[in-house]
């Protein structure tokens, strides 16, 4: 039981982090709507801090596997550009509080979005690295692999996540509005991206 508790906890974390935000997310409300007691929690996690540490290292983690997993079977090149956006988009829809958590933790500012820099690093170095050496080969054309990937970044973050940016331009994140802004990201993606021959 001890143990369903500290996942039930990471859990409803998650998703309040990524709604309503670090700040304004309380252990008494956590512990209220899981139906524990404050202590419960402070039990696995020691402190509302320990416990944001852990949701964002359990966060960060599971994106990077899922994304990790869709490079993995890929092939180098554009290939590998489609499946990364697609499981990013995958988990936006599956998962939208991973995405909502990632900017939450830019607002927060250290230590937290440092730690979470640390997780996401390795992922963001290999991308890079695929970025140039398809530019160095040809596959891509010659550009800047980071401003690439921050553009794609606040497609995928920004947007996805941010129900009233949707709502203001009068859509509602469903499978079919992902898929909609899957095909744009990958256009814009494509075009800046693939050289044609010529």
């Amino acid at each position: 039981m001890p143990t369903e508790t500290k996942h039930r906890a990471l859990d409803a974390a998650t998703v309040a982090f990524a709604a309503r935000g670090v700040a304004a997310t309380s252990l008494d409300g956590l512990a209220a709507e899981l139906g524990v007691t404050k202590q419960a929690i402070l039990y696995h996690f020691r402190s509302k801090d320990g416990l944001v540490e852990a949701v964002l290292t359990a966060a960060a983690e599971d994106l990077m596997s899922q994304l990790q997993s869709a490079i993995d079977i890929s092939a180098p090149g554009w290939d590998r550009v489609v499946a990364t956006v697609r499981a990013a988009f995958a988990v936006a829809v599956r998962r939208p509080e991973l995405l909502g958590l990632l900017r939450e933790v830019s607002r927060l500012g250290r230590p937290w979005s440092a730690m979470l820099l640390d997780v996401l690093q390795p992922f963001v170095d290999r991308a890079v690295a695929e970025l140039e050496s398809g530019m160095a080969l040809g596959r891509f054309r010659a550009g800047e692999p980071r401003l690439v990937l921050v553009s794609a970044y606040a497609l995928v973050t920004g947007v996805v996540t941010d129900a009233e940016v949707l709502r203001a331009v009068g859509l509602e994140l469903d499978l079919r509005v992902a898929v909609r802004l899957r095909r744009t990201l990958l256009s814009f993606l494509e075009a800046a991206l693939v050289a044609r021959p010529g």
